[in-house]
């Protein structure tokens, strides 16, 4: 049997191999020397409720690591694909309430969980390109859950002068250890319809797309100074 197979099928080697990932990626995490902007805003908003956290699938191994976790709880999803499945096992290892999503769950469906996790104080957190891209492309589901919660928007990037591009769909970006890092939460200020016509939700997304890629920016800015 395949070793995607076997990932597929038991958690616990899916949990195997997220805690061989997230030591690596902790301790790529203290190594490195991160400078954080808008972590102060991120937790204002977070003091009034939970949020919406929106991020490239390139940009999102560190995500779990850098989200405040004593200022509030975060909710992210994955899918049942092998990775991730050890993104989920990972989540929940550095105390994210992780939360898997069938790709055969219909929009409504998915949207019930994310409004009832949303309800109890919950943030939110996913991939603005889903698991499967196109990369930098916003998907329905972060305007849709952004509409039907009402919650604040943010975007977050990391960059670091010492990583590898992995050869997949989105070139994931992986930090090494020993080197200098930058850390952006940005809120998203685009307004967000309760119902939006067609060419109204267009231009969100591209208004998204845009400021996802500004963030990104801002993160690569910061540790080329």
């Amino acid at each position: 049997m395949s070793l995607r197979r076997r990932i597929e099928r038991s958690e616990t080697l899916a949990s195997v191999l997220a805690w061989l990932v997230g030591s690596y990626l902790a301790l790529c995490n203290r190594t490195t020397r991160w400078h954080i902007e808008g972590q102060g805003d991120l937790r204002t908003a977070l003091a009034q409720g939970p949020v919406l956290l929106v991020m490239w699938h390139s940009r999102s191994v560190m995500g779990a690591l850098h989200w405040p976790v004593a200022d509030g709880p975060l909710s992210s999803l994955y899918d049942a694909s092998p990775i991730g499945r050890v993104s989920g096992a990972l989540q929940r290892r550095v105390g994210l309430q992780s939360m898997q999503m069938s790709r055969h769950t219909s929009n409504l469906a998915a949207s019930r969980i994310v409004l009832k996790r949303v309800r109890e104080g919950v943030s939110i957190g996913m991939t603005g390109d889903g698991p499967l891209g196109p990369a930098h492309q916003v998907k329905d589901a972060p305007l849709e859950w952004a509409r039907v919660t009402g919650v604040p928007v943010f975007c977050y990037a990391f960059a670091t002068t010492r990583a590898k591009r992995l050869n997949t769909w989105d070139r994931m970006l992986v930090p090494r250890m020993f080197g200098r890092g930058a850390v952006v939460f940005a809120r998203f200020e685009g307004a967000i319809l309760r119902k939006p016509d067609e060419a109204t939700r267009e231009a969100l997304r591209e208004e998204m797309r845009r400021f996802m890629d500004a963030t990104t920016a801002q993160a690569d800015a910061l540790i080329s100074r």
